[in-house]
């Protein structure tokens, strides 16, 4: 009987916790600043989902910032002009290396692909990998992660 009282109190729990998350839009708006790392094809289903209303039909006023940077976003974070960045985790472990107890928490591989790709000037209709040994791959950035080979 005590097991019986336990899950009818676990089943009363969950659905407490739960079901008010399945509610239908009030009318109020949450406001969220999102600021990201840079513009990327990856992020096509947020844009998407911006621009068809989607974050409106859940109460989300969404503002999105291009944060030019992950040193500039990160620092949008921290100071609380943004709520959410998209960065790489480099910003993080510098201000965690730096010892600030206030650091953010990353979440990894949201868009499950790094947001780089690779192009050349002269057409290439059988590229394998192979074609870059002995070749020089230039990075987007200094400091930002590219390959020499």
């Amino acid at each position: 009987m005590k097991r019986k009282g336990i899950a009818v109190l676990a089943v009363i729990l969950l659905v407490a916790v739960f079901l008010p998350g399945c509610a239908k839009n009030d009318g109020s708006m949450t406001k969220v600043q999102l600021n990201e790392v840079a513009h990327s094809i990856f992020y096509a289903p947020q844009y998407a989902a911006i621009e068809l209303g989607y974050f409106k039909d859940e109460g989300i006023d969404l503002a999105l910032v291009n944060g030019l940077g992950a040193d500039k976003t990160m620092t949008a974070v921290l100071s609380g002009d943004a709520d959410i960045g998209f960065m790489g985790p480099e910003a993080t472990v510098y201000v965690y290396n730096e010892g600030k107890e206030d650091y953010v928490v990353n979440f990894a591989q949201l868009t499950q692909r790094a947001g780089n790709f690779l192009v050349t000037r002269d057409k290439n209709e059988t590229f394998a990998w192979d074609n870059l040994k002995g070749k020089t791959v230039v990075g987007g950035r200094a400091g930002g992660r590219q390959s020499i080979m």
